[in-house]
C-alpha cells in the first residue's frame, strides 16, 4: 500500500471512531420518543425481461421497429392499446400461430421458426410492456 493510501486509511479509522464517543458537555438534551412515521410502501422493482428483449432486437425489431406490414411499433400506446385490450395470452397466441388482421400480418414465430414458445412469449411481454 502507498503512503496516501495508508494516511487515508488511519485518518479514516480515526474519525470513525471519533463518531461513536460522545462529550458529556455538548450532547444534546434527549428528546422524548414519538412513533416512528409509517413507512411509504415501494413497489417492487420489475425484473427486467431480458430474453424479450433480447429476441425482439434479434427478430422482431425488422418489422416492428419500423412498422412493416401493420407491426406495432413498441411503445405506441394508441397502437398496442387495443391490442393489448385483448389481452396478452391471445397476442401470444397470434405471435405463435401467425394473424392477419385489419392492420396487417403477423408471421407465425416472427418468421423464425427456430424461436421456442417460450422465446415468443417473451419477446410479445416485452414489447407489451414498453407499450402501456
Amino acid at each position: 500500500m502507498n503512503k496516501p493510501t495508508q494516511l487515508l486509511t488511519a485518518l479514516s479509522l480515526v474519525l470513525l471512531a471519533a463518531c461513536g464517543q460522545k462529550d458529556a458537555d455538548t450532547a444534546a438534551p434527549a428528546l422524548a420518543p414519538t412513533a416512528a412515521p409509517e413507512p411509504t410502501p415501494v413497489a417492487a422493482p420489475v425484473a427486467e425481461n431480458t430474453v424479450g428483449k433480447s429476441v425482439y432486437g434479434k427478430v422482431c425489431a425488422m418489422c416492428h421497429a419500423v412498422g412493416a406490414a401493420g407491426a406495432p411499433k413498441p411503445g405506441d400506446k394508441a397502437d398496442w392499446g387495443p391490442r393489448i385490450a385483448q389481452g396478452l395470452p391471445l397476442l401470444q397466441k397470434h405471435a405463435l400461430e401467425g394473424f392477419t388482421g385489419a392492420k396487417g400480418q403477423m408471421p407465425a414465430r416472427g418468421a423464425s421458426p427456430k424461436l421456442t414458445d417460450d422465446e415468443v412469449k417473451a419477446a410479445v411481454a416485452y414489447m407489451v410492456d414498453q407499450s402501456r
